[in-house]
């Protein structure tokens, strides 16, 4: 995107709000004005108050310019008042569009992309661009105003002196602009790097645990310190053209008077102009250092709300790889048959993951998921949802192709449960309520209890509005697998999505988790990929993946009986589990 093209799209923001731009802008325009009549007044002062000996003269400039400052205050409060109201506003919109783009992003962008990342532009880039968005750009315009207005009034008064004391004024605007055009892309510079080390921390923290476990706190110092000082370093060498910058800007407005008081005594000692008039232009030129002193600021900072801005428009326009039609329809109530015709998928053009995958679940069966590692078992579930779209092939619910429904209206019908689930720090009920947030207590504990979490929550401090801490960490990995397995059990889904691997909780904790899925699987449609051998027996289809493909399909016993990749799979890991569960039923019956 263009610069010019940044600018204007981050002033639209403000189009809402034309009643405060109005009066805003209005405000700054009368300040602006009342501060060009107060040298005149200063002028009559001294050419009819002290010149003319006029005591009088004196105390009417005093009260005239005081009663300047009493309405020039009124209209620097509109000016700071709905200036700044304007900055939070166009900020508060600003950061709301870039969240509800973040969030309609398909899992393919968020794949690819640092959370850190998005962080800092969802808080710093969005904060370096409200600070121009509202009072730095009508400071820029005020400046503009009161140079233009200065310069008028100055020649006004005498042309000949104003030429002359207005020499160093181009320089001043030709040196301005070309510190905007150096410290632009150093501020996009500096602003990247602040996203990489945002992300830094951001994975730092998320890991800590592992951090803390292998002892790499060194390391982790020794790469954000990096990465800090890339930060620095790149901020320093904004610093040094700043600060090369600066002093020329105070130059050239003092070179404007000492060429004033140069030329100008002579003429007014000669009596060609009054000293009220020098007094005059030398006030207008003095008025103009602070302004333009903050001019070489306000164009610092429209160059850094010009590459934020940017940071977060790239974010607003990611085109969404998974597209709604426009004569989408509303998916009710389903039975729950899944068909895959066909499907080919691929996170890349150049990496195929799936090829050719087709098979078709009835309504209420279990469609169990075997295959080594990457073999594409979690890619076939995450193409039910839509969290991924397939390249090529077709992937119906009951018998409709869902490209052609609303996303939201499918997603409502499938549940998903996790290995390692996730829970927001919030209460327990909220957590299990969190797909059906209007349900009651009563239907909260009632999944709570088919999901065989309602014993451990009642024990908890404040029952189920207890606060479990971030990412649920305040409670043990069988228990969050529990108020997830309740979080699905509430929405009810047709179909179900399940990773069955339990081998990180002990036997008593797996035999609860058990017995909440089966509550949870009864008459639903379920994918599982599966880890145990129990899963395997009770499924009603068996898809063995290798390479993406589908290379057998059965039941437990036909596969076992066909050989191949299936037996391999057993002979290696699921053997032991058989032999397991008969030597525990053995030991039971002795008992």
């Amino acid at each position: 995107m263009k610069e010019d093209a940044v600018y204007r799209r981050l002033l639209g923001y403000l189009k809402p709000y034309w009643k405060q731009l109005v009066i805003a802008y209005f405000s700054m325009l009368f300040a602006t004005l009342l501060n060009l009549f107060v040298p005149q007044i200063i002028k009559d002062a001294i050419d009819n108050g002290l010149a003319a000996g006029d005591p009088r003269a004196l105390f009417v400039a005093g009260g005239i310019i005081l009663g300047i400052a009493v309405v020039r205050g009124a209209a620097g409060f509109g000016q700071l008042y709905f200036g700044e109201w304007l900055t939070h506003r166009v900020s508060y919109d600003l950061r709301n569009h870039f969240y509800n783009s973040v969030q309609a992003l398909p899992f393919s962008f968020h794949d690819r992309t640092l959370t850190g990342d998005l962080m800092s532009r969802a808080t710093s880039d969005i904060t370096e661009t409200e600070r121009f968005v509202g009072i730095g750009l009508m400071g820029l315009i005020s400046t503009t105003l009161l140079l233009v207005g200065v310069i008028i009034a100055m020649l006004l008064e005498s042309v000949q002196l104003s030429l002359l004391g207005l020499i160093p004024i181009p320089l001043l605007v030709v040196a301005t602009i070309r510190f905007g055009n150096t410290v632009r892309p150093m501020f996009k510079l500096i602003q990247e790097q602040m996203g990489v080390l945002s992300s830094t921390m951001q994975e730092s923290m998320t890991g800590i645990n592992v951090v803390k476990a292998f002892a790499r706190e060194p390391h982790e110092l020794a790469k954000f310190d990096q990465e800090n000082n890339e930060w620095f370093d790149r901020r320093y060498g904004l610093i040094k053209v700043w600060a090369d910058n600066w002093p020329l800007f105070t130059f050239l407005v003092a070179a404007s008077i000492f060429l004033l008081l140069w030329f100008g005594g002579p003429v007014a000692l000669e009596g060609e102009i009054t000293v009220g008039s020098l007094f005059a232009l030398i006030s207008y030129v003095l008025m103009l250092g602070g302004p333009v002193q903050r001019l070489g600021f306000l164009v610092n900072l429209a160059a850094t709300a010009g590459a934020s801005a940017k940071r977060v428009f790239d974010i607003i326009d990611t085109p969404s790889e998974i597209e709604e039609q426009e004569d989408a329809v509303w998916l009710d109530r389903v039975d729950g048959s899944v068909t895959f015709q066909k499907v080919d998928f691929g996170y890349r053009e150049d990496l195929e993951i799936l090829s050719n995958i087709s098979f078709h679940a009835e309504p209420g069966q279990t469609i169990a998921l075997i295959g080594p590692t990457g073999s594409g078992k979690s890619t076939v579930t995450n193409l039910i949802p839509r969290f991924y779209d397939p390249t090529a092939g077709q992937i119906l619910v009951d018998g409709v192709e869902i490209r052609s429904v609303q996303v939201q209206s499918l997603r409502k019908q499938i549940g998903i449960v996790l290995q390692d689930p996730f829970l927001f720090s919030q209460t327990v009920a909220e957590n299990i309520a969190y797909g059906r947030p209007n349900a009651s207590m009563d239907e909260i504990i009632a999944a709570a209890t088919a999901a065989r979490a309602h014993g451990f929550i009642t024990e908890m401090p404040e029952g189920y509005d207890t606060r479990v801490g971030e990412r649920g960490v305040t409670l043990s990995g069988g228990q969050k697998q529990r108020v997830a397995i309740a979080r699905a059990l509430l929405t009810d889904p047709r179909i179900l999505i399940l990773d069955d691997s339990t081998s990180s909780v002990d036997t008593e904790t797996e035999h609860l988790i058990q017995e909440a899925l089966a509550v949870l699987m009864e008459g639903r449609t379920t994918f599982v990929i599966a880890q145990r051998l129990l899963t395997l027996k009770s499924a009603d289809m068996i898809l063995v993946l290798d390479n993406g493909r589908i290379v057998q399909r059965g039941t437990h016993n036909e596969l076992l009986a066909a050989g191949g990749l299936y037996r391999e799979i057993y002979d290696l890991q699921l053997k032991d589990q058989e032999a397991f569960v008969a030597l525990e039923a053995e030991m039971g019956n002795r008992q």
